[in-house]
């Protein structure tokens, strides 16, 4: 494939192989109007691919490192191996700089999205930043319950927050976070007004489904529960496949609190007989949606206006920024000359123009605000990494095999 190609021309020309490879490998290059979203997925796993290797690496040669140092068992040992770290890590930015370059000069390098190989909520505390969820359990009655599992027992869940400080306000923090310190520490939070969303559920692929037919097969289809909405997408079921490939889309309208406990499931399709489920995830959308880590739709790596890439956020880079900084009480965005920008007392720099489908160029702030928004975490105080456009891998568990994935 071509880029199997690219690469291996990549690795020629680390090897030295010159310019050639270089030139060939732009006429290479796929067609804008042929990419698609998928392209861009593929482009990314081969990147996480990338990455897992050279961890794998760097984790045997430290190894191999520390045998040698626990035979010889010395500190000099020690010191030296602080200082053979830093140059691999050196190494390692060195390799990663070639392939990034082409994407100034050249439009065509596929942009990329993150691929995490877990769920988003282990990246990210599970979206507690301030919310904590506490189950809400029946009491027991008499022996039988004795041995019910917690989660039987479940009947709800309080959603909060719980904090003990001392009143009034050390100065301290009042100067520092902006708190009024007649309203106490709890500012800024939502109000828990029932709310109307719509959700879009992006289903790509499973793998390695667990078999649930006599030939070692099993016939997938997805289904998907949030609240009273219940989507079983029987007759789109992929035949004799482990790997399937469902490439769909889900649209549910809910409304938080009530439905907030999103259900994803795989079942095997059956002639005769009723369907088994082969594994489900559950999602908690509503503390994706309250997180500041703003879990809602990721923030993609570059903002364009057309083609495979197209900004699929509702609100522009600009438009969350203005947001962000006015609900942290941050000081800015103040947009100057040149390509700067000004957050609280941090200045960040990029393109200050966008071109149309036609080719037309004109003024823009939004590649600006994109760079303050993937920069996020080092605005000082109200800063924390927002979710970047991604793909997550989430495991599909059964009730009736706890704790082994299907």
């Amino acid at each position: 494939t071509e880029e199997e190609k690219e690469k291996k021309k990549k690795k020629k020309k680390g090897g030295g192989g010159g310019g050639a490879g270089g030139e060939e490998a732009e006429e290479e290059e796929p067609d804008e109007s042929m990419l698609d979203w998928w392209s861009k997925y593929f482009a990314s796993i081969e990147t996480m691919k990338e990455q897992l290797r050279q961890q794998e690496a760097a984790a045997a040669e430290a190894e191999e490192k520390e045998d040698m140092e626990i035979g010889e068992g010395s500190k000099a040992q020690a010191k030296h191996k602080d200082k053979s770290k830093a140059p691999k890590d050196d190494k390692k930015k060195k390799q990663q700089l070639p392939p990034e370059l082409p994407e100034k000069k050249n439009k065509q390098k596929i942009d990329e999205l993150k691929v995490f190989n877990k769920e988003l909520e282990s990246e990210f505390d599970n979206f507690e930043d301030w919310l904590h969820t506490f189950n809400l359990l029946r009491g027991k009655i008499g022996d039988n319950d004795d041995n019910a599992t917690e989660e039987e027992r479940i009947v709800g869940r309080f959603k909060g927050s719980m904090c003990v400080y001392k009143v009034p306000l050390p100065e301290d923090i009042t100067k520092e976070a902006g708190y009024d310190p007649t309203f106490g520490m709890f500012q800024g939070i939502p109000s828990n007004d029932p709310i109307n969303v719509l959700v879009r559920v992006y289903i790509v692929r499973a793998t390695d489904l667990h078999p649930a037919d006599i030939n070692g097969k099993a016939d997938p289809y997805i289904a998907i529960k949030l609240g009273k909405t219940d989507i079983k997408d029987k007759e789109n079921y992929i035949s004799k496949q482990l790997n399937p490939v469902f490439g769909k889309s889900f649209d549910i309208e809910a409304t938080f609190p009530m439905e907030s406990m999103l259900t994803v499931a795989v079942y095997d399709w059956d002639l005769v007989g009723t369907d088994d489920l082969i594994g489900e995830t559950k999602i908690d959308l509503e503390n994706r949606y309250y997180s500041k880590h703003r879990a809602t739709c990721g923030v993609s790596q570059t903002y364009s206006i057309h083609g495979y890439n197209t900004w699929r956020d509702p609100m522009k880079p600009s438009q969350i920024l203005s947001k962000l900084c006015k609900e942290g009480k941050v000081d800015g965005p103040h947009f100057g000359p040149g390509g700067r920008v000004k957050v609280a007392n941090r200045v960040f720099t990029g393109p200050t123009e966008i071109e149309d489908e036609n080719g037309q160029k004109k003024p823009t702030d939004e590649h600006l605000a994109l760079t303050v928004l993937r920069h996020w975490e080092d605005i000082p105080r109200a800063g924390c990494q927002l979710v970047p456009e991604h793909v997550e891998t989430r495991p599909l568990l059964n009730p009736d095999k706890p704790g082994i994935e299907q």
